[in-house]
């Protein structure tokens, strides 16, 4: 009986703060949902690889070294290519495609913004990015 008192006393001594974080309304640039981070399913399908690659990089590196290597025996050599072929096929390299972080255009990608050519000339044309102008001659 002595614990559900002292339960219920914090409780209400705690209402007020917790009806603050329950009634809470977060502002609109602070909303954000897991759904918004990926413009279509080709972007979230590519983070999945680039996932996958960061988490297998080490043991792919390690294998591609002994199937590479000259020296060493030939069944150590195919034992590797058998481990190879175990991993999953989203950790190779080549699958992974440089997409627009705005549209998920997979061509014309100006690297170093991340933004495809399009948006990039828009983005420079409207004064939307810092310190970037259209060259003009």
């Amino acid at each position: 009986m002595y614990f559900l008192n002292n339960v219920y006393t914090l409780a209400a001594k705690n209402l007020g703060k917790i009806s603050k974080v329950v009634n809470y309304v977060p502002q609109t640039e602070q909303v954000r949902t897991m759904a918004l981070l990926w413009v279509d399913w080709r972007m979230k399908k590519d983070v999945r690889k680039r996932r996958n690659l960061a988490a297998h990089a080490d043991t792919k590196l390690r294998i591609q070294c002994i199937r590479k290597n000259d020296v060493l025996p030939r069944e150590i050599r195919e034992i590797a290519d058998k481990e190879i072929e175990e991993l999953p096929n989203d950790c190779l390299g080549p699958k992974i495609v440089n997409r627009c972080a705005f549209t998920s255009r997979p061509r014309g990608i100006v690297h170093r913004w991340r933004a495809s050519r399009i948006v990039f000339r828009d983005f420079a044309d409207h004064n939307r990015m810092s310190g970037v102008q259209r060259a003009l001659w």
